[in-house]
């Protein structure tokens, strides 16, 4: 006879356990729960069958896997939360008998845990943690722009801005910078690091607050892994580049503004005198080895082997110590006719850098007062350019704003009138273009012409260079067929112009009113603005509310009626039958791509006549003139 299975030990009822339940194990409050979760990356599950995970009830509650829970219990970070929670009530029994010795003798001896290990268990490998750090450094570039309040400290925000400033510094020496788009959430960037695109999001210099229904405590404790993870990460990579990781800081040029620029980066390469420890023990030369791997073949086997030539490998030792043993790509012997060169890591290695990274190395900018920057100085440095900047913008500019080799000039104003003879000097020797032009520029990959982007003049759309999906809004596409449509639009302007007046001045009859208004508000139907703006011109005309409505309904039937006959011949019919053949859950996410599709759609459309009204009245303004 089988083993009889018991209600809730087997299946969903053992494979899941309740927050609540989790906490119980654990033996540690809540806030202590949501901390060790957010540091080991253990999230709630969601059971196939809750009510079966939940032993039968249908209360709403959060599920985690019951090895995840086990896996936690033995964490060393919960034994030093413990230990803390000890810690707390010890020393609030000291304060409160007035005992400051035995609180000072406490406080020196204040647990704390470390963060390494979790960092090394939740990345395997370096290469997933470069995967990793969008999210770190998103995080560290918020906190470094907030302002110090009870519950962030000042320690903590100096500690973002110094891991922001060496993340910026490493990415201008390997002029790692690819991508950056002007959003109004901020600047997004993208580097390649290691093979691998990094993208994150730095806010604008604006003066920021923390809102209240913010939970901090939790942001807190992401930082948290964040920092720890971002000091191993860029440790290894200074240490690849061969910098010295964490980069001295020159105190003065930080009291002064400098930014960035207060960091100096140095070589790793060792001091003879000071250098790294020699080994005292005895060498082994590679004819040696190949010496003793010769005698075990020999006292394997009798029969040497027929595809190796010894005397051949004899005759090369000398050559082989005195040089750097590196890969040899051999011709294939079954197949003569293939390519014998692969690709090794010190050719790749070899390989010259693009040239879009030094776009901006022939060219030295100075930077306006009103333009950001650490924001462009970021950018031009990345680029291989020179950048200088006025002391208002803050300390340590390399030049002056006299510099003769200044080529280009960043300025976010309008042109002032009134000019003196040396600004107009000034102004003939320079190129003087608004910001987007530098970001365009690295977006294209070249310089592009300064003409488009001169100061005060209207700029070209800045479109996001990061990957778009197919068929997305693309303002500098399909421009012959709008002014095509837009010619004709003139033309027949032109023809009824005097017509148009008339009829503004007189206005419409009544029963066209009553026609328009309807048709408007059917095609308005998912718009409220629009559907409000056709009821008050109706009540303006004198339609009343009521009959309006009545037509309004029987119209969108009639709509919805032909739209389905529509679909039918157009082999809707199909389509409605194999939505019946899929389950729930396809069925509705089928449902979502095509409501998504359908809002990307009518997207488009908007814009697009926005874009032929815009050009519209651009036309109709120029002939005016």
């Amino acid at each position: 006879m089988g083993r009889l299975k018991q209600k809730g030990k087997a299946g969903a009822a053992k494979a899941y356990v309740t927050r609540s339940s989790a906490v119980k194990k654990l033996q540690c409050s809540l806030a202590d729960f949501r901390r060790l979760c957010i540091l080991k990356g253990i999230f709630p599950r969601e059971p196939r069958h809750k009510k079966r995970a939940n032993k039968g009830s249908t209360a709403p509650t959060s599920f985690y896997y019951a090895k995840d829970i086990a896996y936690l219990a033995h964490e060393p970070v919960l034994n030093k939360l413990r230990e803390h929670k000890a810690f707390a009530k010890k020393i609030s029994r000291a304060l409160g008998r007035g005992e400051w010795s035995t609180a000072k003798n406490l406080e020196d001896n204040k647990p704390i845990y470390r963060l390494d290990h979790i960092i090394k268990e939740r990345y395997p490998s370096f290469i997933d943690a470069v995967r990793d750090i969008d999210d770190a450094l998103c995080m560290i570039h918020l906190f470094a722009s907030l302002p110090s309040n009870p519950r962030v400290s000042p320690a903590l925000i100096e500690n973002c801005a110094r891991l922001t400033a060496e993340w910026q510094l490493y990415v201008m020496h390997t002029r790692s910078l690819r991508n950056v788009f002007l959003s109004i959430k901020g600047v997004y960037y993208q580097a390649e690091v290691m093979d691998q695109n990094v993208t994150w999001l730095v806010p604008y210099q604006f003066p920021q607050n923390i809102p209240s229904d913010v939970d901090v405590r939790v942001m807190l404790t992401f930082l948290e892994l964040y920092q720890t993870l971002l000091g191993f990460v860029f440790f290894k990579l200074y240490t690849d580049a061969g910098l010295v990781y964490p980069p001295p800081l020159d105190s003065g040029k930080d009291e002064s503004g400098a930014g960035v620029g207060a960091f100096n980066l140095r070589s790793t390469n060792p001091n003879p005198a000071t250098g790294a420890p020699k080994n005292n023990g005895p060498k082994v030369s590679s004819k040696e080895v190949r010496q003793t791997i010769k005698n075990i073949t020999a006292e394997s086997s009798s029969v040497p082997p027929t595809d190796v030539d010894i005397d051949r490998i004899d005759r090369t030792d000398s050559s082989a110590d005195a040089t750097e043993e590196e890969f040899v790509p051999q011709a294939s012997k079954s197949d003569l006719d293939a390519p014998s060169s692969l690709p090794t890591l010190l050719s790749l290695s070899s390989l010259p850098k693009p040239s879009s990274t030094n776009i901006f190395a022939p060219y030295t900018f100075w930077l306006s007062r009103e333009s950001s920057r650490s924001i462009f100085e970021f950018l031009i440095r990345s680029f291989g350019g020179r950048i200088g900047w006025p002391v208002s913008s803050g300390g340590g500019s390399p030049f002056t704003e006299d510099d003769e080799a200044i080529t280009h000039v960043i300025i976010d104003r309008p042109a002032a009138k009134g000019e003196t003879t040396q600004e107009r000097e000034r102004q003939r020797r320079r190129k003087y273009v608004q910001p987007q032009w530098v970001v365009d520029c690295i977006n294209a990959g070249k310089i592009l012409l300064e003409d488009l982007y001169a100061q005060g003049k209207t700029l070209p759309p800045h479109l996001s260079p990061f990957g778009e999906r197919d068929g997305a809004y693309d303002p500098t596409i399909g421009l012959a067929n709008v002014e095509n449509s837009l010619v004709e639009v003139d033309d027949a302007e032109l023809s009824e112009d005097n017509q148009e007046m008339e009829d503004a001045e007189m206005g419409t009859e009544l029963e066209g009113d009553v026609t328009s208004m309807t048709a408007l508000a059917v095609a308005a139907a998912d718009d409220p603005e629009a559907l409000r703006a056709a009821e008050l011109a109706a009540e303006a005309a004198g339609l009343d509310y009521g009959t309006f409505e009545k037509e309004v309904q029987q119209k969108q039937k009639q709509q919805r009626r032909k739209h389905k006959e529509d679909a039918v011949a157009d082999g809707g019919g199909e389509e409605h039958m194999n939505k019946m053949l899929m389950s729930k859950r396809k069925r509705q996410l089928y449902e979502r791509m095509k409501y998504g599709e359908k809002k990307r759609a009518a997207e488009h459309a908007k814009l697009e006549e926005k874009r032929t009204k815009i050009e519209k009245d651009r036309r109709r303004r120029a002939r005016a003139s």
